[in-house]
């Protein structure tokens, strides 16, 4: 049944009862008719002249060390866009998402990561569920139920103060019974152990669909890097995985090294994309380093009751011969699934976050 949850261009024109609300520093709690009623604020200096009702409180300012609520919202509903443009090292933001009444996030990942900008460096990012825009517009487009509370948080880890300016855009409605919770995990390995897989996802318990990848892969060896496999263990696979991919540049919906005329070539579409590409100078930027995402919107990967996936790094040696590589690799991974969900590993500290 339509409820206003799911819209897309074919049900667009029907008409539902579901609540449209939004949530920003101008309305910190989404209420109905309570938008812009702010006296005090990071824009009252320059409205001083106009008063209440002019751009008063258009951010916020999040302190080194503190943790600043975003969100907490009681349900049924969904979260539907998110748009946001953080100041500061995008690595030493973390954004958490919490479902219902459960202690521990179903989303958790440095807000740079999440919009797939793993490098603290901007680049045009064009796909169906994230975008970012010039000059720093992080957008997020993916659908998330919930049914009791959605709480989200926002972590300041460095040593400045960052200012945030953010909107929140949900909807109240009814949830149906088969509509699973969204979750996001951030990974780092830096380096990669020599003839290690890395892992992008493990632990999972429970019924769901893998719905994303977005990798930023720093590169420590000359020469092509991208021969490795991604793997899907799913539902009691034990050594050999149910879905095995053709190469690291082929998951990512490429080929051929992502290579037209002899250089790498970014692209960024609705499902997959190389949207950034880091070159060296040959003096301090001495590593290439990429920025690549992969949508499983049309092709959700599902299980039933877990899932883990890898991918290896690989490159070439002499010989024609396979070069397993220890790279700089972080990783978000995005997916579905019925809670309660597995704890996700303790987030690695700052120094290890660190990009350089």
């Amino acid at each position: 049944m339509f409820n206003g949850l799911n819209l897309s261009l074919g049900n667009l024109s029907r008409l539902s009862h579901a609540k449209s609300r939004s949530i920003s520093p101008e309305n910190f709690k989404g209420e109905k008719g309570k938008g812009g009623m702010a006296t005090e604020g990071t824009g009252s200096f320059c409205a001083r002249d106009l008063g209440q009702g002019w751009k008063i409180s258009p951010s916020v300012k999040i302190a080194p060390g503190q943790v600043f609520e975003l969100a907490d919202i009681e349900g049924p509903g969904a979260i539907q866009q998110i748009w946001m443009t953080p100041t500061g090292n995008w690595r030493f933001s973390i954004i958490r998402f919490y479902w219902d009444d459960e202690e521990t996030p179903s989303i958790e990942a440095p807000v740079g990561d999440f919009f797939g900008m793993g490098w603290c460096q901007y680049a045009h990012l064009n796909s169906l569920p994230v975008c970012v825009n010039p000059g720093s517009a992080f957008n997020c487009y993916w659908e998330m139920p919930f049914r009791k509370k959605c709480r989200i948080t926002f972590e300041n880890i460095a040593d400045d103060e960052m200012v945030l300016y953010y909107q929140i855009n949900y909807t109240l409605t009814e949830v149906p019974e088969d509509a699973a919770y969204f979750h996001a995990q951030f990974r780092r390995s830096n380096p990669l152990p020599y003839k290690e897989d890395y892992t992008l996802l493990d632990g999972v318990r429970g019924w769901g669909h893998y719905v994303g990848t977005c990798m930023a892969w720093g590169v420590n060896n000359a020469g092509w890097w991208g021969e490795g496999e991604i793997k899907f263990f799913m539902d009691g696979d034990d050594r050999w995985a149910t879905i095995v991919g053709t190469g690291t540049e082929d998951y990512f919906c490429g080929s051929y090294n992502f290579d037209r005329q002899g250089k790498y070539t970014e692209f960024s579409t609705a499902y997959a994309g190389l949207h950034q590409v880091i070159r060296p100078d040959g003096t301090y930027n001495s590593q290439q380093r990429f920025g690549m995402y992969r949508w499983h919107i049309m092709d959700p990967i599902r299980f039933e009751s877990d899932l883990r996936v890898t991918i290896q790094a690989l490159g070439w040696r002499s010989g024609k011969r396979y070069l397993p590589l220890q790279d700089d690799i972080a990783s978000t991974v995005f997916w579905y699934q019925a809670e309660p969900h597995a704890p996700f590993p303790k987030l690695p500290n700052r120094e290890y976050l660190e990009v350089m």
